[in-house]
């Protein structure tokens, strides 16, 4: 007789015990952290929606503060690291290193425990892409307000109802304070000294252990990966390129990193770090730099390569049929190396697929295209000779240029060989030099 009654009271009990726990909860009300009332229901579905993702709140919650709460919470300035090791399932994208869906599913198992563990957690949501038409949503769940901090200055802001109204969020655990036993998940052998960070294409989820978030440019590369489906499945473009506003025209470019480093050209860039989404409605940069709200800017009216031949093979300036700017972009050539469509990050589309969508794009917008060299007899141009360069391709005023055979027939047979042995019958003819 007694089984039926003690099932029945854990029956009740048990919403009792989940509402006590979730009267835990904290939200944002007016800049300030108040309890939770009964009827805050925001907070019970937040609660909700972190369970979903495997994390159960043990105690406080904190969601989506300003820099100085979280400060007062005892966040404090984190040193900016590099060369933190990302290893990515779903990339396509030679040289990073993979990991198995056994291997990410046993990761993820460890770091929501221990984030489950946590006395006081952070939530932040924010967005990849700076148009609301064609983002990518993101939470970060955090035991660590600091890189909370260093987190928010990655991401656009956005509204704090987004994430429960969009249909595939990206979710970004960040467990800084765990184990460093956890490496073996990976079973790479592998000694991490600031941690390491593990990125699941299919699952839009990212894991940040140790001082991986403090790793900005290893997190914008995983952060691209990531959210590239989302962002194509909701109607836009994205290209591993910049942005840049002149003379009140908004320009595509597409150039090695180093070479925009040398230009020194910031100041008309929409954002200095690489990646634009172009979409039927306008064009979008996925990382912010100084401008924090979500903004949508106008379709790109010309796209410029910028490749780097000291031999002077390449013109200084030239026009481009939409052939050759895919045969260019897909070569990514930067002195004597190739780096195909301009980008070592991880990926979940090819290079072949990226030129392919730009060779289409270029056909339906009729946009026009054009090739700058940015080395002079073997030197860099400077930034002021480059923006006259793009000032001549919006006026189509481009100069006369004589080719030398010998030198331009040897940079095509590069260029041949490269695409040749890379990509083989699947490069398009319409590709060329």
């Amino acid at each position: 007789m007694l089984g039926p009654l003690r099932r029945a009271a854990a029956a009740v009990s048990a919403p009792a015990a989940i509402l006590r726990q979730f009267r835990c909860a904290y939200h944002r009300n007016n800049e300030r952290l108040l309890p939770c009332r009964e009827d805050q229901q925001v907070s019970y579905g937040l609660n909700w929606a972190i369970a979903g993702k495997g994390v159960v709140v043990k105690d406080k919650l904190f969601y989506n503060l300003a820099t100085s709460e979280l400060q007062k919470g005892g966040a404090v300035h984190t040193e900016h690291l590099s060369g933190i090791p990302l290893h990515v399932r779903g990339n396509v994208i030679s040289g990073i290193p993979d990991v198995s869906r056994a291997q990410f599913a046993k990761l993820l198992k460890l770091v929501t425990f221990h984030l489950s563990s946590i006395s006081s957690l952070y939530v932040q949501d924010g967005a990849v892409g700076s148009s609301v038409e064609c983002n990518a949503k993101v939470r970060v769940i955090s035991d660590n307000p600091s890189a909370v901090i260093l987190l928010s200055n990655v991401l656009w802001k956005t509204s704090d109802r987004s994430i429960s109204h969009d249909t595939c969020p990206l979710t970004i655990y960040v467990a800084s304070s765990i184990s460093t036993n956890v490496r073996n998940a990976l079973g790479s052998g592998i000694q991490y000294a600031n941690g390491f960070a593990a990125a699941d294409i299919e699952r839009s989820s990212l894991i940040l252990c140790g001082k991986a978030f403090a790793d900005s440019t290893m997190l914008k590369d995983s952060l691209s990966a990531l959210t590239a489906p989302i962002i194509s499945a909701r109607g836009g473009l994205p290209f591993p390129g910049w942005l840049l506003s002149f003379c009140g025209s908004a320009i595509l470019l597409f150039a090695p990193m180093e070479v925009i480093k040398s230009l020194n050209i910031q100041d008309v860039l929409v954002s200095t770090d690489s990646g634009v989404v172009v979409s039927s409605k306008g064009s979008n940069v996925l990382f912010p730099t100084e401008a924090r709200e979500l903004n949508l800017f106008a379709k790109p009216t010309t796209v410029v390569i910028v490749s780097t031949d000291s031999t002077d093979a390449i013109p200084a300036v030239s026009k481009l049929s939409p052939g050759q700017a895919a045969y260019h972009f897909l070569a990514g050539y930067h002195d004597g190396k190739f780096v195909p469509a301009y980008t070592k990050g991880p990926s979940p589309v090819g290079p072949l697929a990226l030129a392919n969508s730009l060779f289409s794009h270029l056909k339906e917008e009729n946009a026009p295209t054009y090739l700058i060299n940015a080395k002079n007899s073997g030197k860099y141009i400077t930034g002021k000779q480059f923006m006259r360069l793009i000032e001549r391709t919006l006026l189509n005023n481009l100069p006369d240029y004589k080719s030398e055979d010998m030198r331009v027939g040897e940079l095509k047979g590069n260029y041949k060989s490269f695409l040749s042995i890379k990509f083989g019958k699947y490069l398009p003819e319409e590709f060329t030099f």
